[in-house]
């Protein structure tokens, strides 16, 4: 695993996480499965030391869309079976991020998003509050030219027989780890892009900004890294 020494000496913990939702609408749909690792750095050596795989019951009356079905394998009836209650997740959230934690996902405001509302329904929003964010998309679309999925940039790094980007959330988040190690080995320098999230300027922030979230215009192709911008993205 790659050092990550500067993200370390200012966070105890690293939790990468993805959801797998019913839709893209934040405050209409719902999450369906939530994944994540808990990554701490032992004897200097950056350490898995929690993984942390459900599938959550979905409200009364809510249902699987069948493209959603389709695309990840959990159906209805698996979320009436095997789904844990919402309260119960977002207890364990509260959990696994309690602490001097950072908060890393790919494509990160959509993932926080749909995690703000399941806690702002049935936990506490507030356990959000002054944790830092790291969005490894943003990263990517400063070093490589498009298409920027999830799936493009495992076959940048030729991660492809190390981990896949199945649209489940458990090997998806496995897949993000392993791509924020290739871009620690490219260029040491993620702790620039830490509560700092590029959009797309043709279409402006999707939904709601996240207050403690900088967003800063990114094209298609690499050029200057946005960090060193000094533009902010209207809310």
């Amino acid at each position: 695993m790659a050092n990550l020494q500067t993200l370390f000496s200012k966070y105890h913990r690293l939790v990468l996480f993805d959801t797998e939702t019913t839709g893209l609408q934040y405050s209409r749909d719902e999450i369906i499965e939530f994944a994540a690792i808990a990554v701490e750095s032992v004897d200097g050596v950056p350490t898995v030391v929690r993984e942390y795989d459900e599938l959550v019951a979905l409200s009364p009356g809510g249902f699987v869309p069948p493209k959603i079905e389709a695309l990840t394998g959990i159906s209805t009836q698996d979320l009436r079976e095997r789904g844990l209650p919402k309260t119960r997740v977002c207890r364990d959230i509260a959990e696994l991020i309690s602490g001097n934690t950072l908060l890393l996902a790919y494509n990160a405001h959509f993932d926080l998003s749909f995690l703000f509302y399941l806690l702002l329904r049935d936990g506490d929003p507030a356990i959000l509050k002054g944790k830092d964010k790291l969005d490894l998309l943003t990263v990517y679309k400063d070093r490589h030219s498009y298409p920027h999925r999830l799936c493009n940039a495992i076959e940048t790094y030729g991660l492809q027989d190390k981990v896949v980007n199945s649209h489940r959330a458990v090997d998806d988040v496995l897949a993000t780890l392993a791509v924020m190690e290739a871009m620690e080995a490219e260029k040491a320098d993620l702790e620039h892009y830490v509560n700092l999230f590029g959009y797309n300027p043709k279409y402006g922030v999707e939904g709601k900004p996240i207050g403690s979230v900088r967003y800063v215009p990114q094209g298609f192709d690499p050029a200057e890294p946005i960090y060193v911008k000094k533009e902010v993205s209207p809310c």
